[in-house]
């Protein structure tokens, strides 16, 4: 389980996996991406962290406050090729990210103004190891009518771990067998479901995903019996 005292002590040379040398961020990219997202910040009022992936049950930072949201045009996609954290880069998993089309709904995350860089410079450690994201900033619908101002942290498709094909099909397999120093990437997913279904969120994409990959995972199972 990824925890705060976790993160703040790891490692991202080794604590998450073997992370290949010229795929790693250093702390001077991390800082210089974090300044180049604040510097760009359309206005001055608080700032709002978007979670639709494992943001939402485990944020590790602190925050003022938590609501519910829908972020239009954009979608959730398991699209980045994960070989760190719950993979390998001998057995990759998939990772999700935010890819153009659709909307997605998740939590929305508003940072004290008083601890807002220590916790961005942890967000950024946890999100950013390898820049494979862009942090943009998006204008969020909270459930209960405010728009905001939101951090998103959304696929580049000009990384190298970019997949283009995201569908279930294609990996389910990978996510069915793909483990790491934090845990099985089945694990994130079902966790996912389980936390969506707890708000009364649906996403069709991802309950077909889950589907075939339990039925994978039941049927090497069975195998092995």
């Amino acid at each position: 389980m990824l925890t705060r005292d976790f993160l703040l002590k790891a490692d991202c040379k080794t604590a998450f996996g073997d992370i290949e040398e010229s795929l790693l961020w250093s702390v001077d990219q991390r800082a210089a991406s974090l300044a180049a997202t604040l510097a760009s910040r359309p206005d001055s009022s608080s700032i709002w962290v978007f979670g639709y992936g494992s943001l939402m049950w485990n944020p590790v930072f602190v925050a003022d406050e938590v609501a519910s949201g829908t972020l239009q045009g954009w979608h959730r996609a398991f699209c980045l090729r994960l070989t760190v954290g719950r993979g390998t880069a001998t057995r990759p998993g998939r990772m999700l990210a935010l890819k153009e089309g659709g909307q997605t709904g998740g939590l929305a995350f508003r940072l004290p103004e008083d601890k807002l860089h220590e916790e961005l410079q942890l967000l950024w450690k946890r999100e950013m190891i390898t820049g494979c994201y862009l942090p943009t900033w998006c204008h969020l619908t909270l459930d209960d009518g405010r728009t905001v101002c939101a951090l998103a942290f959304v696929m580049d498709p000009r990384h190298v771990l970019y997949e283009a094909d995201s569908c279930a099909q294609t990996i389910a397999p990978l996510i069915a067998q793909a483990q790491g120093p934090l845990g099985t990437n089945a694990q994130y997913l079902f966790s996912l479901e389980q936390e969506l279904k707890q708000r009364g969120m649906f996403d069709d994409g991802l309950s077909e995903l889950v589907q075939r990959v339990r039925e994978l995972q039941q049927s090497q199972q069975g195998c092995a019996g």
